[in-house]
This record gives C-alpha cells, structure tokens and sequence, in this order.
C-alpha cells in the first residue's frame, strides 16, 4: 500500500508540473512601439473665433502711454516745446521718413507730450515706441504679462470695464500701445544769447557777449512695464486707485481653422505643426497663425485640414554637448 501511495503522489506532481509548462498558457509581452512613434494626435476643425482676455486693472490719474512709429526709417522730433496743458487736437510732434516719404506721429487730442523714448535721427522699426504722452485726467491701467502680449499685441477691436462695487460695464477707449516704454526725456533747450547794448545808434549792430539760462527742460515719463491704458467715457465716475476688471477683446474670425495650442510651436504669426503620417512618424512643416483665444489657434496657411496632427507640437531643438547659445 505505501508503495501504491508514493506513486500516486508522484504522478501528481507531474501532472502539475505538465500543466504549468503547456504552450498554451506561456505568458505573452506586450508589443512595443518602436522609439518616436506619435501616441496622442489631432485633425484640425473649423469653428468660429474670438481673442478675448480678462485683465485686472486701477484707475488711474494722468497715465502715461506710448505712441508708436507708423513706418520704418528714420526719426526726426519737431522743435515744438512741451506744453503743461492738454493739446486741443491731434498735435504733430515727430516726423519718420521713410525713404523720401514723410510719416508724421502725433500726440493725441486730450493729451500732453511726456518725452522722447529715442535720440533725434534714430533708425527706427514699424510699431516701435518713440515718443511718450501723458493722458489728461483719470485713465484706467491694466498690467500685463509677457505672455498675455502677445495675444493682444494686434490692434484692440474693443474693452469693457467694471469697476469693483462701481460702475460698468462700459466701454473704454484704449490709448497708446501696451509696449513696455523707457524714460522719456527732453533734450536741454540751448542757450539764448543776449546783446550788449549800443553805444551809438549809428554804430554797428552789437556782438553777443553772454548768455541767457535757458528754462529747465521737463522731466519727462518714468519708465513703464507691459500694460494697457484706456480712457472711459466723461459720464463714467472714476475715483483713483479703484479696481476695475477689463474684458478686452483683440479679434474676431468665422469658421476658420483651428488646432489645439497644444499642438502648435508658436503663438503669432509663423509657426510649425508635426504631420503624423500613416507610420505614426513626425514630419514638422510650416504653417501661418491667426489669432487665439488661449485654447486653440487658427491656421491661416500650410494646411489643408485633412492631416494627422501630433499632440504635442513641435520643440525647439536642444543645443549639442559644447555649442554656444545666447
């Protein structure tokens, strides 16, 4: 009997040892994608478009706004003196030639000059600030991030403003550009010569021997950080220091293409997508951007609206071991 028990117990150990080794229960691995194969991915849709922020601002007394060059070429100041009160009308204060043209920048009505952001004669470049203004009275100002700037950099198609436990909304009328400005600052008026009196009236016309102090020259803006200025209607009643929320919106497009910021290198302008082709591999082609409203971007140019889209976009490639970078 006990030899009969050993061989039962033995057999079972095999029959275990059998079903543990059978080909059909060998545990499978799962299949990997080969190295840089695109996952997560998106086609591009159409849909109606509005760049819209919400800002955080104050109300505040004679803010001070930046008046851009409205061409490239070369800039010349006007010799008109600085005035301490509001011009009346759009006033003309600097000049910038382009080639033989001639493009005048103005101080706008209900403003006063507040400096020169550049030397007289300076090159300058399209949209660039050069010369600062003081708006006249309450204003409302907004700071605003680097990357908030460059959504609302484009002309601003309208704001509206609430002022916390006070009036609006209303309309705000925006001044200036939201470019962060240097100092502004006026030159030293020259000196005046005065004449020494004649001796004889018969005599020849006096020689200038001295010369007169002349008044000391303004002193100008103080410099200021990226930030919108505007300028609500007269009925309006501002009390300064008050916070107000500004609703700005930058632009408006019907069913235009759009993609996920997500899968766009860039936010104005030109920028690049990858195409996904049917290898799940990543081509990156060019394409040209619209505006955003922070969540996806419309593509003007480069894409027909039928591609595979990687999610996310393309980087910038990281510099080789020993290249400089600055």
């Amino acid at each position: 009997m006990k030899r009969r028990g050993g061989v039962m117990a033995a057999s079972a150990v095999a029959l275990v040892l059998s079903g543990c080794s059978s080909d059909g229960d060998t545990a499978q691995t799962p299949e990997l994608e080969s190295r840089g194969t695109v996952l997560t991915t998106v086609q591009p849709s159409r849909q109606d478009l509005t760049n819209q922020i919400s800002l955080t601002g104050k109300v505040s007394i004679n803010p001070v706004f930046g008046i851009v060059a409205p061409a490239e070429g070369e800039l010349r100041f006007t010799e008109r003196q600085p005035t301490t009160v509001a011009v009346s009308r759009d006033t003309w204060v600097a000049t910038v030639w382009d080639g033989g043209t001639p493009r005048k920048v103005y101080v706008p009505e209900g403003a006063i000059m507040a400096g020169r952001l550049m030397e007289d004669r300076s090159p300058v470049a399209k949209g660039m600030p050069v010369v600062s203004a003081r708006h006249v009275g309450y204003g409302i100002t907004a700071d605003i991030d680097s990357a908030q700037a460059y959504r609302i950099s484009g002309s601003v198609k309208q704001i509206k403003a609430q002022i916390k436990n006070g009036p609006g909304p209303f309309d705000c009328e925006p001044v200036g550009t939201i470019a962060a400005l240097p100092a502004g600052t006026f030159p030293e008026p020259e000196p005046v010569p005065t004449k020494a009196p004649a001796v004889n009236p018969s005599a020849a016309p006096p020689v200038s021997t001295e010369t007169k102090a002349p008044p000391a020259a303004p002193d100008g803006s103080e410099a200021t950080g990226l930030r919108l200025v505007c300028a609500a209607p007269e009925k309006v009643r501002l009390i300064n220091g008050s916070d107000v929320t500004l609703d700005v919106i930058t632009g408006r497009a019907e069913d235009v293409m759009v993609l996920p910021v997500e899968a766009v290198a860039g936010l104005q302008g030109k920028g690049k997508v990858d195409i996904v082709g049917e290898d799940k591999q990543r081509r990156t082609v060019d394409v040209v951007l619209g505006i955003s409203d922070g969540k996806v971007v419309e593509i003007k140019k480069g894409l027909t609206g039928k591609e595979t889209i990687a999610v996310p976009g393309p980087n910038l490639p990281a510099p080789e071991a020993g290249e400089v970078t600055g």
